[in-house]
């Protein structure tokens, strides 16, 4: 298992929820500086368009700074334009534009060295019964992210779902849903992010979706942070559902998957920098717990069936 590990430079800057600012806005220029000081960073994941409003200036800062790029993030739900829906939109002139925001980020990405596209489609959903045609509302879905992907086959686009926010009901919502769309689509270069945080208020066991998305070729991306299970609170990882991250990196091991964690973990008191720095040693020391446990041991102690002796055998471990 190759791994590298990077930040989303989104979370590096300003941070607030409805009631309180906890870090202010800061401009691209020191969320990169901020990501090349993160010790056990390898990139960036960064957001298009947001982060690209002066292009040219932040891609010499990527450059200058030698920052390996991840993905390119597709932000397609905060702009006003986005209001009633970005690929499912019911303004085919607001599908359009969707659609050609995926093939844009797919060429800044073959620019910047990377072969990956990821979105969350947040704003595309419903919030209340007989608010939107289903039946036309999944179809331009398909529609829109097969013409996206359809724009260059050296460019992977990873779809990240999640159950709620913007929506009340995301069109994506789960694990199902997204292996489902991808293949209706049917193009190689779809996939998923696995974001765990996401599976768990899925109320999914995240290493038994993702195991799934790998038999189907799908799993193309990681995302951790943490959760209560009822809301995407971003936390660090570990921090909460400990079992699920290890078990997860116990498949993730057993698969041999190679590729990218990227950390969206929202920083709510404390350096945004050592939180960031902290949720990868969270992870890459869950890593070295594993290997002390012993794959082959959790191998053995799945196929006796008895729960109880594997959960003696792991805490046991920790001593």
């Amino acid at each position: 298992m190759k791994i590298k590990h990077a930040v989303m430079t989104g979370y590096l800057g300003r941070v607030a929820d409805k009631f309180h600012e906890y870090h202010s806005a800061r401009d691209i220029d020191e969320r990169i500086l901020c990501a090349k000081n993160i010790a056990n960073a390898d990139g960036i994941e960064i957001v298009y368009p947001a982060e690209f409003v002066n292009f040219n200036e932040t891609v010499r800062l990527i450059k200058e700074n030698g920052l390996a790029i991840s993905a390119i993030n597709l932000n397609v739900k905060s702009e006003k334009q986005w209001e009633n829906g970005s690929f499912t939109n019911p303004n085919p002139t607001i599908r359009k534009e969707a659609v050609q925001e995926l093939k844009r980020a797919m060429d800044i990405a073959y620019e910047l060295g990377t072969d990956m596209v990821t979105c969350c489609p947040l704003i595309d959903g419903h919030n209340f019964n007989f608010e939107v045609d289903y039946l036309y509302q999944w179809e331009w879905l398909e529609e829109g992210i097969k013409e996206g992907a359809s724009h260059r086959n050296d460019i992977k686009i990873s779809l990240e779902y999640k159950l709620n926010e913007s929506r009340n009901n995301n069109i994506l919502a789960d694990m199902g849903r997204t292996l489902y769309l991808c293949e209706r689509v049917g193009l190689p270069n779809i996939g998923v992010t696995m974001d765990v945080g996401h599976s768990l208020m899925a109320r999914e066991t995240p290493a038994e979706v993702m195991t799934i998305a790998a038999k189907a070729n799908r799993l193309f991306y990681m995302h951790f942070n943490d959760n209560d299970r009822y809301w995407d609170w971003d936390m660090v990882p570990g921090s909460v559902n400990f079992w699920d991250l290890l078990e997860v990196l116990y498949y993730l091991n057993k698969l041999d998957w190679n590729g990218w964690f990227s950390y969206d973990v929202m920083t709510r008191d404390g350096d945004i920098g050592e939180t960031m720095n902290s949720s990868i040693l969270n992870v890459k020391n869950t890593q070295k717990i594993l290997e002390k446990i012993g794959l082959e041991n959790i191998d053995n102690l799945i196929h006796n069936y008895s729960s109880a002796e594997t959960f003696k055998f792991l805490i046991e471990s920790l001593l």
